[in-house]
């Protein structure tokens, strides 16, 4: 849809589970992860739903595409060796390696804004840490060393630093650490769940889900954790937060009027906007990189989550 919930379009159309859509650096594709099939592959197809291709061919999951800086490859999670691990191909599903190779979950890739390196999640000593690797799957190297759960890393804009989740504080935190995995710090430092957290692109804010407050609401504080502050503000639940491309907005998943819908907002939390207005789920927006468009997964098809989701675009207002 467009950035104003105008000129809904439906990309994907068929009845398996299609989900998770992610931009092409320059905006003329999206990859994206569907059932159609019979399981979990990945694909992709042009910014407008026209030639979809399918990039894997396994009997298992091919799951979570992420596109390189540069576009010139895709990283995907993938079971087809009996476990989770980080693969990279081609943006034509060509040349397809594993990064990782061990007995245990690797996942939640993301890439470093260089693309040289890949931080992820992996179980292999016994409990969730964060990894990095170079992106071609050398010098993998642990950064968190933490008897309980490290998860979901994410670079900021400018590569220094790494957020993650962590559970060292008996609840979930957001953390921030080097990107060398010196001087980790909590951000967040309270009793309740915080997590699901997005570095604005300018590096200097942090937006997150925390349940603070009695309920699933949206936060911002800057990046070193300082000045929390609440941008949600109802009994419902709000999470999936994503940042638009120049900072200025916020889009974001809401159940305020019954049911999963995207909403956005202005980055300080004013002028919420609710942009899909039907009976069944629409989630995890994603923007395309000049803002305009915004990407999202609805079940308008059948009212059950991931049984007939399909991809949808909008303009971004």
């Amino acid at each position: 849809m467009n950035s104003d919930g105008s000129m809904l379009k439906r990309l994907t159309k068929n009845p398996p589970y299609n989900g998770y859509p992610s931009w092409s650096p320059d905006g003329k594709k999206i990859a994206f992860e569907s059932k159609r099939d019979g399981h979990y592959e990945a694909y992709v197809m042009n910014a407008d739903g026209s030639v979809q291709e399918r990039l894997t061919y396994n009997p298992d999951w091919d799951v979570s595409t992420s596109w390189s800086p540069d576009g010139k490859k895709i990283v995907f999670m993938s079971g087809r060796d009996r476990n989770l691990e980080i693969y990279v191909m081609n943006p034509n599903g060509s040349d397809q390696k594993r990064l990782t190779k061990n007995s245990a979950f690797d996942g939640s890739p993301s890439w470093s804004p260089d693309g040289k390196k890949i931080v992820f999640t992996s179980h292999r000593d016994g409990n969730y840490e964060i990894y990095v690797m170079n992106s071609d799957g050398t010098e993998q190297k642990r950064l968190t060393n933490n008897p309980v759960e490290d998860k979901l890393p994410s670079c900021s804009p400018d590569g220094k630093k790494i957020a993650f989740m962590s559970y060292k504080d008996s609840e979930h935190e957001i953390y921030v650490m080097n990107s060398d995995g010196t001087e980790q710090k909590n951000l967040t430092n309270n009793p309740a769940w915080d997590a699901f957290h997005s570095w604005s692109p300018d590096g200097k804010k942090i937006v997150f889900t925390s349940h603070r407050d009695g309920n699933y609401e949206i936060y911002v504080m800057n990046s070193d954790g300082s000045e929390p502050r609440r941008l949600t503000n109802n009994p419902a639940h709000d999470s999936s937060s994503s940042w638009s491309p120049d900072g200025k907005k916020i889009a974001f998943t809401s159940n305020r009027d019954g049911n999963d819908e995207i909403y956005v907002m202005n980055s300080d939390g004013s002028e919420q906007k609710r942009l899909t207005n039907t009976p069944f789920l629409e989630e995890k927006p994603s923007w395309s990189p000049d803002g305009r468009k915004i990407a999202f997964s609805s079940s308008r098809g059948n009212n059950w989550r991931y049984i007939n989701n399909e991809i949808y675009f909008m303009n971004a207002d």
